[in-house]
């Protein structure tokens, strides 16, 4: 067992000196020819507008990008591959009701969600077949007042997204 071990490893190190070799330990599989990507500005088109969420979300994206893969972010039409979208949701709702406990009163909401929806389209030049147009949402629940807690829950939120976002496009995990 060991030997064959020893023997899987050495392999993998061999294959993995051809130049054509796109293994990464991030799961992320980026041609070798691909060199720039562009990230488009997110804008906000939901009806319910928080200001910061269209630079915070494209900030979070180029941040994904920047620190688990080795491509270089540059405002060029001409890079190897392209983000662009916008954000389409972004609601406030109930999740669970309870009585006010009095007769005529209208039931308060218990728990809330939030929900942030992204429509993303990914052009990679080097490869076609992985481009890519849907959208992608992720909800947080919450209790009480959303004031104190939307800069958290969006930012929660914001890495969740940014991780299947990355995930559809460089690992092509659906």
């Amino acid at each position: 067992m060991k030997k064959r071990l020893i023997f899987l490893a050495a392999l993998l190190v061999l294959i993995c000196t051809v130049p054509s070799c796109s293994l990464s330990l991030s799961g992320a599989s980026i041609p070798p020819d691909m060199k720039t990507v562009d990230v488009e500005l997110f804008e906000n088109n939901a009806l319910l507008v928080y200001g910061p969420l269209s630079q915070q979300f494209t900030e979070s994206l180029k941040d994904r990008i920047r620190s688990q893969t080795r491509l270089n972010i540059i405002r060029d039409p001409e890079a190897d591959a392209m983000f662009t979208g916008s954000i389409t949701t972004y609601s406030i709702a109930p999740v669970s009701v309870q009585a006010t406990g009095t007769n005529n009163a209208p039931p308060i909401a218990n728990a809330s969600r939030l929900t942030i929806t992204i429509n993303v389209k990914y052009v990679n030049k080097k490869d076609a077949k992985n481009n890519f147009e849907q959208p992608f949402t992720r909800t947080a629940d919450f209790t009480g007042d959303i004031s104190a807690k939307e800069a958290s829950l969006v930012s929660d939120i914001n890495k969740q997204l940014t991780e299947d976002i990355f995930n559809r496009a460089f690992a092509n995990w659906n």
